[in-house]
């Protein structure tokens, strides 16, 4: 492993150094001005978490205490002495450890690499399975891709962090697969389902789980796909969970799904304005939806409606 070298007298200088270039290692004196060791690993560790420190002083009775050292995830302590030999055998140790470090992330990097390869796979061959759903049903079209966008968006107004931003998206893409599995007689009925019907159609969350389960990079929307007909008041299908205990991003596709629904046209009646279905979501708060995800998404429709109607008109 081939190492460049590079030293400076400043640690202000060190800081910006280090922030504009790249190094493995740092060797780092305690007693410095205009500050100390310490504080110049506390401004480095606030933009780089990676890189190997080794600690250095001369003066035992003013070295930093021992939890100093481990909350700053300082590596290697050593007092400075005419013997080099503990030195030496900190940075024989550095550099083996770094050595690693740079192996195990190379192979991280493959292995993400190799994993965004396959779940890209297993998205298109779901995909497929999705658009066989929707071209049993020209009154689903879209569908599916405009209850992802809204639960993106109620997701982003909740504060949601980009992984479970992007658990909702795909979540919402695949939350009605089970559908494949439900007969076209009653998938396309124009008018009321019978109760065996209904019951029939219930079992679409399980049926889509059966098909996702096997995959484990879709374990993280498996409970979208299964709870997305929960009710808030316990009274949803399957589980009948009721409040907290239904999965909190299956609330948020639960919204989604019932907003698309009817803000869209069926067959047995044209879609809902938007008053209309602002005045039910405001009714079934605590009933049907968490008060909480309906307020925010109240508020959107309120103050942002230019977002939602921008879904609407993507995939109308």
């Amino acid at each position: 492993m081939a190492m460049i070298l590079s030293g400076v007298t400043n640690p202000l200088e060190a800081i910006e150094k280090i922030k504009t270039e790249h190094f493995d290692l740092m060797i780092l004196d305690f007693i410095m001005t205009p500050i100390h060791g310490d504080q110049v690993v506390e401004e480095i560790r606030k933009f780089n978490k990676e890189l190997y420190i080794l600690l250095l002083t001369g003066h035992k009775d003013l070295a930093p205490p021992l939890e100093t050292i481990k909350r700053l995830d300082i590596q290697g302590y050593c007092e400075k002495s005419d013997k080099f030999d503990q030195l030496l055998l900190l940075i024989e140790s550095a550099v083996k450890a770094i050595k690693q470090m740079n192996t195990i992330r190379e192979i991280n990097e493959e292995l993400k690499d190799t994993n965004a390869k396959l779940e890209q796979a297993y998205l298109d061959s779901i995909e497929t399975l999705r658009y066989t759903v929707e071209a049993k049903d020209p009154y689903t079209k879209g569908h599916s891709d405009r209850v992802s966008e809204y639960s993106v968006l109620i997701g982003k107004y909740l504060g949601l962090n980009e992984e479970e931003l992007h658990t909702l998206k795909i979540g919402g893409l695949f939350h009605d697969i089970g559908k494949i599995g439900i007969p076209d007689s009653i998938l396309l009925k124009p008018g009321k389902l019978s109760p065996e019907e209904y019951s029939e159609i219930k079992n679409h969350p399980a049926i889509g789980v059966h098909i996702l389960s096997n995959a484990t990079i879709f374990k993280d929307i498996i409970p979208i796909v299964k709870h997305h007909h929960e009710r808030y008041d316990g009274c949803g299908y399957p589980s009948k969970l009721a409040g907290d205990n239904i999965p909190y991003l299956a609330r948020i596709t639960a919204l989604a799904d019932t907003f698309d629904a009817m803000t869209s046209k069926r067959t047995y009646r044209d879609a809902l304005n938007v008053d209309t279905v602002i005045a039910e979501i405001g009714k079934c708060r605590r009933v049907q939806f968490d008060p909480q995800i309906a307020d925010v998404f109240l508020d959107i429709l309120h103050n942002h409606f230019d977002e939602v109607e921008e879904i609407m008109q993507k995939y109308a």
